[in-house]
């Protein structure tokens, strides 16, 4: 009898033990699991002023907005540090560390200040910035901050999300003083390299190395650039799948970390061919050697070696009335009587194959500098520009413009007028 109370007391306990357990861990609340976003998105301004874009991060502890200009080939973020920088996160990278070699640095800075600040730190290293308009560089430290960003959940804009130990450039503050939107304290560059912020994002939240660009042609609207499989995730666009309809041609980077497409001709009215000379291609520029199309945020339209510009004038000004054309109006060589002009011209860029064509029509061709001027948004860049053709920021907007590093491809929609739609209707999409 004993022995079955012994083994009924073990039982009772067990029970009581189990039932315990049990009624602590309902009582404790449930823990869901942290949310990964699969969209990250960034809204874009205009600049009436320049035609340049322009937008503001979310950097340092605490949280403040930094306007910043969009550079398609930047290699990094730089922002000035030498004036009102403040942050509790703050951190400087000792040289030869493993986070200078990271961001491709491998000289070593030391400030002379007697007290230290973001921008001014002893025995960390040093990276080179550059201004994209004038092409100015500058030696500057290299940073460690907070980035947040928000995040999209579905077609709804999500919360901000955070990269604790961001890594960027405290610039020199000179490389703020010509070519750039007055309001802007840096560059975010979006290029190739380690460090550039799309890198550093898709890194982070294990994204796919893409990213999307629809820029406003309007400064009162906004435009947005969306990191991440944006073709796959963002779904309907305003009841269309326009991104279903992009066309895709190759996606290289040159030696100078600027990402290059190939075109092979320029069509106008879809009869008229210009066509792109290799030779001029392959020796058009002493600086660098480097040939191939440029695509470009940082110039505002599009430039043409002079040959090619002129061959083009030659085709473009034959399609619209002799008595339309006016004085040229500076930086632009051929103006017309905005009242005279009658239909825009379509201009088509071949790509690497006959039936892979970037059309370019309506107001992403023609500028009005003037009232009752109309130009062509296109630039002689003489006899030595950077590249036989770069795409400018005009040529881009109000267009889905996809850059796929991991599959090297470069997507792209016809314009979104002729959808009924505009990239503030994107934006307003995803952040209603």
């Amino acid at each position: 009898m004993s022995s079955i109370l012994h083994y009924l007391a073990i039982f009772l306990s067990c029970y009581f033990l189990f039932f315990l357990s049990e009624t602590q861990s309902l009582s404790q609340p449930r823990t869901s699991p942290p949310f990964k976003p699969n969209l990250l998105v960034l809204p874009v301004h205009q600049d009436a002023s320049t035609g340049l874009h322009w937008a503001n991060v979310h950097k340092r502890t605490p949280l403040m907005q930094v306007p910043v200009l969009v550079d398609l080939n930047g290699n990094h973020l730089w922002v000035n540090c030498d004036q009102h920088y403040s942050s509790k996160t703050y951190q400087a990278p000792f040289c030869h560390s493993t986070l200078c070699s990271r961001a491709n640095s491998h000289q070593c800075l030391s400030c002379n200040s007697a007290s230290s600040r973001p921008g001014c730190h002893k025995n960390t290293c040093g990276l080179t910035s550059i201004n994209p308009v004038t092409e100015q560089t500058g030696l500057g430290e290299v940073g460690q901050d907070v980035l947040a960003i928000h995040a999209t959940r579905g077609s709804q804009v999500g919360p901000l999300v955070t990269v604790p130990q961001f890594l960027f450039s405290c610039a020199p503050s000179f490389l703020l003083q010509k070519g750039l939107p007055n309001k802007v304290q840096g560059v975010a560059g979006l290029g190739h390299a380690p460090i550039s912020l799309p890198n550093q994002l898709a890194s982070h939240f294990g994204f796919q190395r893409q990213f999307t660009l629809c820029l406003s042609r309007y400064p009162t609207s906004k435009g947005a650039i969306i990191f991440g499989d944006a073709p796959n995730n963002l779904g309907q666009f305003r009841g269309q799948n326009i991104f279903r309809d992009l066309a895709y041609t190759p996606l290289t980077v040159n030696p100078l970390g600027e990402y290059n497409v190939k075109i092979t001709s320029i069509r106008i009215n879809q009869h008229t061919v210009v066509p792109v000379n290799p030779s001029t291609i392959s020796s058009t520029s002493s600086a660098s050697g480097i040939g191939g199309t440029i695509v470009s945020t940082a110039t505002p339209y599009m430039i043409l070696h002079h040959s090619i510009f002129e061959a083009f004038s030659q085709v473009f000004t034959k399609q619209v009335p002799s008595q339309a054309q006016v004085k040229a109006v500076a930086s632009f060589a051929l103006c017309f009587d905005s009242k005279k002009i009658g239909p825009y011209p379509n201009v088509e860029l071949v790509m690497d194959k006959p039936n892979v064509v970037w059309r370019i029509s309506g107001e992403n061709l023609m500028v009005q500098p003037l009232p009752g001027v109309t130009c062509l948004a296109m630039v002689n860049g003489g006899m030595h520009p950077k590249a036989p053709i770069t795409i400018g920021a005009r040529q881009l907007e109000e267009n889905i413009v996809v850059f796929d590093s991991a599959r090297s491809r470069l997507g792209f929609s016809t314009s979104l007028p002729s959808y009924g739609v505009k990239c503030a209707d994107l934006f307003n999409i995803i952040d209603p």
